[in-house]
């Protein structure tokens, strides 16, 4: 049985009364039958059955043992790092989302959690930065925004080694494309708000554990700091993961075209899309996605300035400026001032985020009419009949 067959009967139908749709449990409170005696629920923040069907469907999607729900991605990265101590360390991806970046240094940095980053497409630079204070490896894969891909099953084993846990953010592959316990990951994360629920109009986060005994701590943690996914919100994730397959496949076949047509426009310095094959981590990417490698292109202009990127962004119909990605209608955004503007420019533009960095989620239009909108866009640009014509390659990891 297929994957999407599997996810679309994983869904249950309600026992109480048939219906097709999980109910929403709209409730802030369960009666008991006597003290502590209940139908497995008692309070909407330790359990709610909207919810709980959510983390089931998720967690058989991404091959774990246990899943929660929470009300947004940052809530969930929030709840693996309180798995630390003072003095743990992360061993982070350097390309990584700037508000996980901010998450770390500004709040958890007072706590006593170190976070060294490095580029961990090369597994030699992660052997090298583990310490024996390091707790936790953080991977993005692809990353957000350069689109940087690790090697999954390479570092769980390095991970393993060191006595360490393994969390692959996977928001931008989705479990569509990639199930980064299959390749030895400990925890998933998911910004739910992106490709899960797919239709924009949520926040929530999601963390899955490989063993039940991690999971049951997560589930502590949720439960005692409270960043509960409301059942209106639950239900709308899952509604939007009922065509989770059929939706990144034509994201994935709109971005490939798209990051194919970018490399030949004289505008363009480099393109960031692990399906070009001239993607340096092309080959590893292929390995770990199957079917596709997702609705994110990224790409830098010749003109490598904030103002010619401020006016391509601007200057689109049908891509809207927004924050946020993987959504039915296409976004566009300029990290550099927007995502990760939290990020200190040195170490932003050390991992590749540079000043004309520009960041498409590409959505399910037809795919025609967004290229249009790039060209004419791009073509807008003041001096660009001045630019050399040669094709672009994609960009070098940096």
């Amino acid at each position: 049985m297929s994957n999407a067959t599997k996810l679309i009967h994983s869904i249950p139908v309600d026992k109480l009364t048939g219906s097709i749709s999980v109910p929403i449990y709209q409730t802030s409170t369960f009666v008991q039958d006597a003290p502590g005696v209940n139908k497995g629920f008692d309070y909407a923040r330790s359990n709610n059955p909207t919810r709980e069907a959510l983390e089931h469907i998720i967690a058989e999607l991404e091959g774990g043992k246990t899943a929660a729900a929470f009300a947004s991605g940052l809530a969930a990265i929030d709840a693996v790092v309180k798995l630390l101590q003072s003095g743990d360390e992360i061993l982070a991806v350097d390309d990584i989302y700037g508000g996980a970046f901010r998450l770390f240094t500004h709040i958890y940095a007072k706590f006593g959690i170190k976070v060294n980053y490095t580029d961990t497409t090369d597994v030699a630079n992660v052997i090298d930065a583990f310490t024996e204070k390091t707790k936790l490896v953080w991977l993005e894969t692809p990353t957000n925004p350069t689109l940087k891909i690790s090697d999954i099953l390479a570092i769980s084993a390095i991970a393993r080694q060191n006595g360490a846990l393994l969390c692959v953010d996977n928001t931008f592959a989705s479990p569509a494309l990639q199930l980064p316990i299959r390749l030895g990951a400990d925890i998933v994360v998911h910004s739910a708000t992106k490709y899960l629920g797919g239709h924009s109009d949520l926040t929530a986060g999601l963390v899955v554990c490989r063993n039940k005994e991690l999971g049951e701590q997560i589930k502590f943690i949720q439960n005692a700091s409270g960043a509960i996914l409301s059942p209106h919100d639950s239900w709308l994730v899952i509604r939007g993961v009922e065509t989770l397959y059929l939706r990144v496949k034509e994201h994935s076949a709109n971005a490939q075209l798209i990051a194919e047509y970018l490399q030949t426009h004289p505008a363009i310095d480099k393109v960031y899309y692990p399906g070009l094959k001239t993607h340096p981590n092309h080959e590893v990417a292929a390995l770990q996605q199957q079917g596709g490698y997702g609705g994110v292109v990224s790409f830098t202009l010749r003109q490598d300035t904030e103002a010619a990127a401020t006016a391509v962004v601007c200057g689109t119909k049908l891509f809207k400026l927004a924050e946020s990605l993987g959504g039915v209608k296409s976004l566009l955004c300029h990290p550099a001032t927007m995502t990760h503007k939290s990020i200190p420019v040195s170490k932003r533009q050390a991992a590749g985020v540079a000043d004309s960095l520009i960041r498409l989620s590409v959505g399910l239009e037809n795919v025609e009419d967004l290229l249009a909108d790039i060209e004419q866009a791009l073509n807008g640009l003041p001096a660009i009949e001045q630019w050399e014509s040669e094709p672009v390659v994609a960009a070098a990891v940096i």
